[in-house]
């Protein structure tokens, strides 16, 4: 196996550049990569991001980069990150070549990337659907193309991007050297590969190397409904200098982002439907550290260039243990340490077996901390936070207020002892959030549960409420007995959701979710049904809850 990249022979010009760059030593996939690229072969890579298989394939396309009229390289990424990211190396690898790369992608105007392909490019990076959309318009050429490389191919089949794939590796020449990287290979990429590819040789990075002992992984065995709750702990306690929360779909990383926003914890949803300046403004505040986490899924976070994150969370397992080993990937790098934590429902523990299997690890089975550890959490961190100033010394402003708090007959422990709870004032807004046992026996239905326990906290989807949520009926007056109707002047003409009401009451009046009862919107205002218990406590936090900025008011129908 190659040991330096001097030994593999390339270009003076891209050494000159890997060096600049500190790099001297190859990873496994470009050790076992870059050599037969090099002798014009198809190839497979398999291996999960994160490996340098970016450099795998760059570097030899570079090494045999010659000038000509039309694009030499082609490569396919899934996602407007990845192919930015892949650009960028390319630039950085062969700056003193003087090569031409374009990244195209949508979201962006064709004008731009139409000049600079005509103008003259000898590397395209880009997107399937806006690679097809050039094509269709004439003015991406690729009859002289020598090298394309499919990269995270398995997303670009999830993503529905096959088909593409195939209308533009039928537009390149068939004497073209072909390169394929996925991080699994369903049976439908190995069917393209058999389809466009030549008898390819495979370089595989062996499972015990998609692990690092650098990452401490852990599970939290929580109920579906209260896994917010559960998150909400986890954040009291963990160490988070920056997080990255996998959520399943879109629409559920706005949710969690959402949620995690109102309970103090700033933190924005990464997806699709963003455009590229948008993603990255938040990646850009993620990297300052004005924002603690980042909500995304798998497709979205393939390509994020973030190496700084100290915690990966699951909300849910994956259902492929393989892409559980991606995400978890993404902390723990460059030698640093990591964790890993998984919230997982009864019925997930099967996909838990399968991880510890795949890994070749057991993932730690850990309780979530208590309210009693919390409130030990907190004090402790005034404690520590009232160390760091009296070490500091810089308050003779407050000195003096407390000498004349002292003058006045006030005796000193007892001004230190106000002090302390003004400081801790916010911890009130901050209630700890409640999480249900788990039985150690899973005989149960978790399906039938979860159901349940989605009417009750979340309402019916739209604006309808779910059913046992949402009431047609009219009348400011309960129907159920034990429960008093209260008005919201918020309606549906300012989007009020039942999940909405639901979320901003049961946190800010701290009362459990599944206690509050129906709920009928319309036009202008929202009727919600509340236990007469909780009716004093739901209207003294009235100026708290809001809907994104906007603030409602809850008062007696």
């Amino acid at each position: 196996m190659t040991t330096d990249f001097s030994s593999l022979n390339l270009r003076d010009e891209i050494t000159q550049a890997i060096n600049e760059l500190g790099y001297s030593e190859p990873t496994p996939i470009q050790a076992g990569m870059i050599p037969l690229m090099l002798t014009g072969v198809d190839v497979i890579g398999q291996a999960q991001t994160g490996t340098g298989k970016t450099a795998a394939f760059a570097l030899p396309i570079l090494h045999n980069f010659q000038r000509q009229k039309n694009p030499q390289a082609l490569v396919l990424a899934p996602t407007r990150e990845l192919a930015l990211q892949v650009a960028d190396s390319m630039i950085e690898y062969g700056k003193h070549l003087n090569v031409r790369v374009l990244a195209v992608y949508g979201g962006q105007p064709y004008s731009p990337q139409i000049n600079s392909l005509k103008r003259g490019v000898d590397i395209v990076v880009g997107t399937p659907g806006r690679l097809n959309d050039l094509l269709e318009r004439g003015v991406l050429v690729l009859n002289e193309i020598k090298t394309v490389v499919l990269d995270e191919a398995d997303e670009m089949l999830n993503m529905g991007f096959i088909e593409e794939v195939e209308k533009i590796l039928a537009m390149t020449p068939p004497e073209r050297q072909t390169c394929l990287f996925s991080a699994t290979m369903p049976v439908r990429i190995r069917t393209l590969a058999n389809r466009f590819m030549r008898d390819p040789q495979a370089v595989t990075v062996k499972r015990s190397a998609l692990t690092t002992p650098h990452i401490e992984q852990r599970y939290y065995l929580v109920h579906d409904n209260d896994k917010i709750n559960a998150l909400t702990r986890l954040f009291e306690i963990e160490p988070i200098h920056s997080a990255l929360i996998f959520a399943r779909t879109r629409a559920e990383t706005g949710q969690l982002a959402n949620e995690l926003v109102i309970r103090g914890i700033p933190a924005e949803a990464i997806h699709g439907d963003l455009d590229q300046n948008a993603r990255e403004r938040v990646l850009g505040r993620f990297r300052a550290n004005q924002l603690k986490v980042l909500v995304a899924t798998d497709v979205a976070a393939r390509g994020l260039d973030i190496d700084d994150i100290s915690h990966v969370f699951n909300f849910h397992l994956p259902d492929d243990a393989e892409v559980y080993v991606h995400r978890i990937g993404r902390t723990g790098r460059a030698g640093k340490t990591g964790i890993a934590i998984s919230l997982i429902s009864p019925r997930e523990k099967r996909r838990m077996r399968e991880v510890e299997a795949l890994t070749k690890q057991l993932v730690a089975k850990m309780e979530l901390p208590t309210t009693a550890e919390i409130i030990r959490h907190r004090e402790s961190q005034t404690v520590e936070n009232l160390k760091v100033w009296l070490g500091r010394g810089r308050f003779k402003r407050e000195l003096e207020m407390v000498q004349e708090l002292i003058e006045a007959g006030h005796d000193p422990l007892n001004i230190a002892a106000a002090a302390i709870k003004i400081a801790r004032a916010d911890e009130k807004q901050r209630p700890i959030s409640e999480v249900s046992d788990v039985k150690a026996d899973f005989s149960r239905k978790p399906e039938r549960d979860f159901g349940r326990a989605k009417r009750e906290s979340f309402g019916r989807k739209g604006e309808s409420g779910r059913a046992g949520r949402f009431e047609r009926g009219r009348g400011a007056s309960s129907h159920e007995e034990g429960m008093v109707r209260l008005k919201i002047n918020k309606g549906k003409a300012n989007n009020i959701r039942p999940n909405d009401i639901v979320g901003q009451i049961a946190f800010h009046a701290n009362i459990p979710g599944h206690t509050i009862g129906k709920i009928r919107i319309e036009e202008k205002h929202t009727f919600v049904d509340v236990p007469a218990d909780a009716v004093e406590q739901v209207i003294k936090h009235s100026g708290n809850y809001k809907i994104g900025k906007e603030k409602f008011s809850v008062v007696k129908a």
